[in-house]
């Protein structure tokens, strides 16, 4: 776990220098799709999907995204994946992207998904030169691979962060803002920068966790991880009462605004482990746990099938 993590985040300076990356993130670049259709440019020479894969690896993994110190094994365990559907010219690509993100649970070898999201869309463009590394500067446009894998990061890092202390990943969701911001200005040419584009539009992670309307999100990772899993192998009782409490705050989040992108996400990403939790647990408490999913999310409420509902 984070040496000091609560002093650090207090003097925390975003984009500074340090001595080791942040993620330890595995990128695959899915080409079949290529393969299988006819595209104006050859799409068998595999050099270049290996290339885009290297490159996306080198950014996100060897680029310094903030100035904390990170030892080997606090490295943020993530994934990236980036399924190519079109190919229309040497440079240009359409595709799907997504990312998982895992958090370690306190003395436990035990890890929690955090954020598993896929854009629902597959029309995500980008232009990948080889000759011209992916780059990034959070006031610059250099292109919307670079601008999009950028914003998941920070959002990521402010998830990350607010599970381990109050408010702790507020700076890095206003770094996502301004990247938004940056990129929106691009007159149209890359789509989900926009919140009038579309309800899953990216935009709407960096709107949910910037906006003082749903400010119980960031007490809602709290909650839950460090207050609640991260207490489980010392009082698994009062660590299931601060996650029911970090629940119930995040049906407080939902009733402001119904169906939230991040309140969807985060129970999509909970739902399994919710059930695992809370099958040893009373009735009353099971009982809790269902009428709150039935409310924010009913598609997933099936999946509680089993608990004593009396």
């Amino acid at each position: 776990m984070f040496k000091r993590c609560v002093a650090i985040l207090l003097v925390i300076t975003l984009l500074g220098i340090a001595h080791a990356q942040e993620f330890n993130c595995a990128v695959s670049v899915n080409y079949q799709k290529l393969l299988n259709t006819t595209q104006a440019f050859e799409s068998t020479d595999k050099t270049v999907f290996n290339n885009l894969k290297q490159a996306l690896e080198d950014f996100i993994n060897n680029r310094r995204w903030t100035n904390l110190e990170f030892e080997q094994q606090e490295k943020i365990d993530c994934s990236f994946s980036l399924i190519l559907t079109e190919r229309s010219s040497a440079t240009d690509f359409k595709g799907q992207i997504s990312f998982q993100m895992r958090r370690p649970v306190y003395n436990s070898t035990y890890t929690t998904g955090m954020f598993n999201y896929i854009e629902s869309a597959s029309d995500f463009s980008f232009v990948y030169n080889e000759s011209q590394p992916l780059d990034f500067d959070v006031n610059t446009f250099f292109g919307n691979l670079s601008s999009a894998v950028s914003y998941y990061l920070y959002i990521m890092l402010g998830m990350y962060f607010d599970s381990f202390a109050p408010n702790g990943g507020e700076q890095f969701y206003e770094v996502a803002r301004t990247i938004c911001q940056t990129a929106s200005s691009n007159d149209g040419l890359y789509r989900g920068w926009k919140g009038t584009e579309s309800q899953k539009a990216r935009y709407w992670f960096m709107e949910n966790h910037t906006n003082s309307a749903y400010a119980g999100l960031h007490n809602v990772y709290y909650l839950y991880h460090r207050l609640g899993l991260d207490m489980m192998t010392k009082d698994q009782p009062q660590a299931r009462q601060n996650i029911l409490g970090a629940l119930q705050t995040l049906q407080q989040v939902h009733k402001s605004r119904p169906n939230l992108l991040s309140v969807q996400q985060f129970v999509d990403v909970k739902i399994s482990e919710l059930v695992s939790i809370f099958t040893p647990a009373p009735a009353d408490e099971q009982k809790q746990v269902y009428d709150i999913i039935k409310d924010i999310s009913p598609i997933n409420v099936t999946k509680l099938k089993n608990f004593n509902q009396k």
